[in-house]
């Protein structure tokens, strides 16, 4: 559904997205992964609408992203960032509403408290949102992306979520958690896309892992398909032995010491 062509973004001389292609296929959950300033945020943003390219171009179904409108694409996708500042004192359900309102529900109230609830918040429509902790605002923020794009389909058609590090900030069992609703919304037909830093989440819970490297996609496909100790060595800079689950043959990975130290 959303197929990036030849994407170049430059900022300050240099490229911090190179020339990637990539297609995002409804129905399956992407990952990309990469270490820090290897242009993840920067492709999710290019991808999601709210930077346009330098070069290339991206395109939901045969629709150019850069003529679609605000409301077009708040029809059409649904973003988490990987972090969210909010300068007035709005309530859990408040913040949530907006996501409902977006999405046109008739009654967004509603709405965002079934959001709340599937990220595991009932009770906390009245709280000050910036009293909650950073993994609370997390969650209320996946649930306001819930309320946005509560169905995967409408009218047929497939609609998106981005996720920027939708894990950071919590315990492994949220973390588990929000995987399983991003995969549950690929799964009946949605497009999603999720930046990770955990290798092993991104190996359990990716169908497609793109791997990103100096704002180059260096490999993309299955993670059994992708990650592997050369892999690992070359976009890290670290050893990594990479085994396999015997149940479900899911690479794993055990990092150890950077390349060119010794004990």
């Amino acid at each position: 559904m959303i197929r990036a062509h030849d994407v170049t973004i430059r900022r300050g001389g240099r490229n911090l997205v190179d020339k990637v292609s990539l297609n995002l296929e409804a129905g399956k959950f992407t990952v990309v992964i990469g270490p820090n300033g290897a242009g993840k945020s920067t492709l999710l943003k290019a991808l999601s609408g709210e930077l346009r390219p330098d070069g290339g171009e991206v395109f939901y179904t045969d629709r150019r992203v850069s003529t679609l409108s605000p409301l077009d694409l708040a029809h059409e996708r649904a973003v988490l960032p990987q972090s969210t500042a909010l300068s007035f004192p709005f309530t859990a359900l408040e913040v949530v509403r907006m996501g409902a309102v977006a999405h046109g529900s008739r009654d967004p109230n509603q709405s965002a408290r079934q959001a709340l609830v599937r990220v595991g918040l009932a009770g906390f429509e009245g709280r000050s949102y910036n009293a909650l902790s950073g993994g609370e605002q997390q969650r209320v923020q996946l649930a306001r992306v819930l309320a946005q794009m509560p169905d995967p389909l409408m009218d047929k058609r497939p609609r998106a979520i981005f996720l920027d590090e939708p894990t950071a900030s919590l315990d492994i069992g949220h973390q588990i958690s929000v995987l399983e609703l991003a995969r549950g919304f690929a799964k009946r037909g949605g497009v999603v896309l999720a930046i990770l830093h955990d290798l092993n989440l991104a190996a359990e819970f990716a169908d497609h892992l793109a791997i990103l490297h100096h704002g180059r996609l260096v490999r993309e496909g299955s993670p059994k398909a992708t990650i592997d100790d050369d892999t690992i060595a070359h976009v890290y800079g670290i050893t990594g032995t990479v085994g396999r689950l015997p149940d479900a043959a899911i690479p794993y990975v055990l990092p150890q010491a950077r390349l060119g130290t010794t004990r």
